[in-house]
């Protein structure tokens, strides 16, 4: 089934004059990101030569998908636009719910019993509204939509910050927070600020131990976890053309861990072989029309300099593996200084558990040459010395891996084979003896180690690499072991060497599913009947939140300093939490449990001022809410790096929380505060965080002329007596200022 296909014959009819008139209009050639870019322009969108980083513009996306975890807090704000059918193509899919525990079918069972009532919600306001939806089982997001979806040359928004996933079937793919989906369902244009570009060029090609998941951990290496805030990345060279599809999705989705917009490749041979694998034969044959424009103009790779703000080149035929952990994806390490740097650092060096699959690494390629790998280990009798799971990306993927023998292939060195769901990646992995809290290692192929994100366990050093090093790392036990150069003792006490891994990019029996999972939307939907009860504890309509008052901000109390990094995993965990992503009054109760307070070095204990007692930060922003006291919450560099969560904007607003001051910000969480009409501010001097002491109270002064590109200023109280003024910045432009005073984006909607 070709999905949308309408929608992309029409795109591609118009895709060669829009890229003309763009050119012209920027009056030199244009990088493929350019190109879909100014290509979905918005039709009230006045054309010009933005300038990068800087110039707002409106867009009009293709497509919107959500993950059933923020499609809750989405669609519940759809529900109050008043809109009788979403505006463009949308898909809800079921992936985040499901715990990993013991096995794949027990597993759903579970997840069908304790989510029916989000399930069920989900489903109907679906058919109610024209929106795909995807059973649970059918598998994660993004592997989805790059099988169903994704096309050369389409822009499409997803709840998700791994959406970026797409571009590696050569999409503009970007993750928002619900409200921006919600403004795009309902038909309006999407803002974003016009992006930087970064162009990476790959030379050679892999051979060996090396893959795709490599050049992306030697990326993060080199642009760390903010290295591409504000820009997109696109990719380019005989090594970009030299990698399957799906090598390509594993780089662009962990593009979000560089604080990327996205990441895309153009369009090229092992796309039109992955369009025809899964399919889409009629997409591909649309897409060799207008080959030509879907890819950057030949004078800009031919001189990227040129045409890309920052250029860095990668030669693969020298790539190391890389193991990048812990705690940060950032943190690269090559596999052949990987023993030195862990006994450096006192990391373990015995490692507990090995993971593959997730939305990253998922894909027939991936999962054929980890295969290999297992069986050799049967073939060379090894006994792998960690627990080893699986955790397929879609039903497509798993029902073919299964027929190709890989599943068997898998248990026979031990391996568990969980749900087609996120699982462990995010949390949702009931992990036996996590609760002890013990130091440990564990290695996988997703694309987040944050502090306690697996499992629970803050002494767990989660350690991120391609399926084949995860493999062989599990076969081996030891997060020092270098399957390039290092042997291993067998059970009949011989040395033995694995060889380097094989696969095939696409299965070569074709892919094939009984049931992919997919629930098509009602034809007519204005008699379906959508129930919230109104004493569930998973679901809760939503109140409009308070407009403005109209006067400066004055008296706030501060709530928390944060110390450190600090994730939307820190400021609103997944996990156990994920079951009240639809309940906003119930999940605001883990707000900012997991970030550490400046003052005490402790996390989710902070300083009530009312009473000068230490509790929980939640408990401590419900009594100044009671009270009428508004507060403010204070960050380090790349606050709300991470997940595309709007639950960690939408809860200090729900709370009382009426400004968050950082130093720096990550995009969307930026954008997600601007949209529930909070304050996000910047400090004007980075070092002014020093300045802010544990019993402040802090006035906002300048609200009453809030205006783009113009500083405001914050007055800190202290508890002595004396006061001190600072300058803070803010990058809202006239139509976020809006949202400020209405009290959110969805009041405007609403109106």
């Amino acid at each position: 089934m070709v999905f949308d296909l309408e929608m992309i014959k029409e795109l591609y009819a118009k895709f060669p004059e829009r890229v003309a008139a763009a050119r012209k209009m920027v009056g030199k050639p244009l990088t493929l990101s350019e190109k879909i870019l100014y290509a979905h322009l918005h039709a009230d969108q006045k054309l010009a030569a933005f300038q990068r980083g800087k110039d707002y513009v409106d867009f009009a996306p293709d497509r919107v998908a959500m993950q059933d975890a923020t499609a809750q807090m989405a669609l519940l704000q759809f529900m109050s636009a008043g809109k009788p059918k979403v505006a463009v193509p949308s898909t809800v899919h079921c992936d985040h719910l499901i715990t990993a525990q013991i096995e794949s079918n027990t597993d759903l069972k579970v997840a069908n019993k304790d989510n029916a009532e989000v399930y069920d919600f989900l489903s109907s306001v679906s058919n109610k509204y024209g929106i795909g939806f995807w059973k649970p089982g059918a598998g994660i997001i993004h592997q989805v939509v790059l099988e169903n979806y994704a096309f050369p040359g389409g822009m499409m928004i997803g709840t998700d910050s791994h959406t970026v996933n797409a571009g590696g079937l050569g999409m503009v793919a970007i993750g928002v927070g619900g409200a921006d989906a919600c403004d795009v369902m309902a038909g309006l244009a999407w803002e974003l600020k016009f992006p930087k570009l970064i162009g990476i060029k790959l030379t050679g090609k892999l051979s060996g131990w090396a893959t795709p998941k490599d050049v992306i951990l030697k990326v993060a290496g080199i642009l760390t976890v903010k290295g591409g805030t504000g820009a997109i990345v696109e990719y380019f060279g005989e090594g970009a053309e030299s990698m399957s599809c799906t090598g390509k999705g594993t780089i662009c989705n962990m593009g979000a861990e560089i604080g990327a917009t996205t990441s895309t490749f153009g369009y090229d041979e092992s796309m039109e072989r992955y369009l025809k694998a899964t399919g889409r034969a009629e997409v591909a044959e649309l897409a060799n029309k207008v080959k030509e424009h879907l890819t950057a103009d030949k004078e800009v790779y031919a001189n990227p300099e040129k045409y890309f703000d920052q250029v860095i080149e990668l030669n693969l035929s020298e790539l190391e593996p890389y193991v990048n952990g812990p705690f940060s994806p950032d943190l690269a390490t090559p596999i052949s200084k990987m023993r030195e740097t862990a006994l450096a650092n006192g990391w373990p060096l015995k490692l507990e558990v090995g993971l593959i699959g997730s939305c990253t690494n998922s894909s027939y390629e991936d999962i054929s040459r980890a295969a290999s790998l297992a069986q050799q280990a049967v073939d060379k009798k090894l006994t792998p010395k960690s627990e080893f799971t699986i955790t397929p990306g879609s039903e497509l993927v798993r029902f073919t891996i299964a027929r190709d023998g890989f599943v068997d292939t898998f248990e026979k060195i031990g391996a568990k084979v969980f749900a087609n769901a996120c699982g462990p990646c995010i949390g949702m992995w009931a992990r036996t003896g996590a609760e002890k809290q013990e130091k440990n290692s564990i290695v996988h192929s997703f694309n987040r180690n944050f502090k306690a994100r697996q499992d629970g366990n803050p002494n767990t050093y989660a350690f991120v690499a391609s399926p084949e090093i995860v493999t062989a790392l599990a076969i081996a036990g030891d997060l020092g072991f270098n399957p390039l150069t290092d042997t291993l003792i067998n059970s009949e006490g011989k040395a033995v060497k694995l060889d380097e891994p094989t696969g095939h990019e696409l299965p070569t029996k074709g892919f094939a599913v009984e049931d992919a999972g997919y629930q098509a939307p009602a034809v007519d939907g204005s008699k379906v009947q959508i129930a919230v009860s109104p004493t569930s504890d998973r679901l809760q309509l939503l109140d409009p939140f308070k407009k403005w008052e109209g006067t400066d901000l004055k008296g706030l109390k501060l709530l928390i300093k944060a110390k450190g990094k600090c994730t939307t995993d820190h400021i609103s965990m997944a996990g156990p939490w994920l079951k009240y992503r639809g309940h906003l009054d119930n999940i605001s109760n883990n707000l900012l449990i997991g970030a550490t307070n400046f003052a005490n070095d402790k996390a989710n204990s902070v300083k009530n001022q009312l009473t000068g007692e230490y509790g929980a930060v939640p408990a401590t922003q419900r009594a100044y809410k009671a009270a009428g006291i508004g507060s403010i919450v204070v960050g380090d560099e790349n606050y709300g790096e991470g997940s595309s969560r709007e639950h960690a904007a939408m809860e200090p607003r729900h709370l009382g929380v009426r400004a968050v001051l950082v130093k720096s910000f990550a995009r969307i969480h930026e954008t997600n505060l601007k949209k529930q009409g909070m304050l996000a501010l910047t400090f004007a001097n980075p070092a002014d965080y020093d300045k802010i002491q544990e019993d402040d109270s802090i006035d906002i002064l300048g609200l009453t002329t809030f205006a783009a590109g113009k500083p405001l200023t914050l007055k800190l109280n202290h508890k002595d007596g004396s006061s001190e003024e600072i300058s803070v910045n803010h990058s809202y432009n006239d139509q976020q200022i809006g949202w400020f005073v209405a009290g959110s984006a969805l009041n405007l909607l609403g109106k």
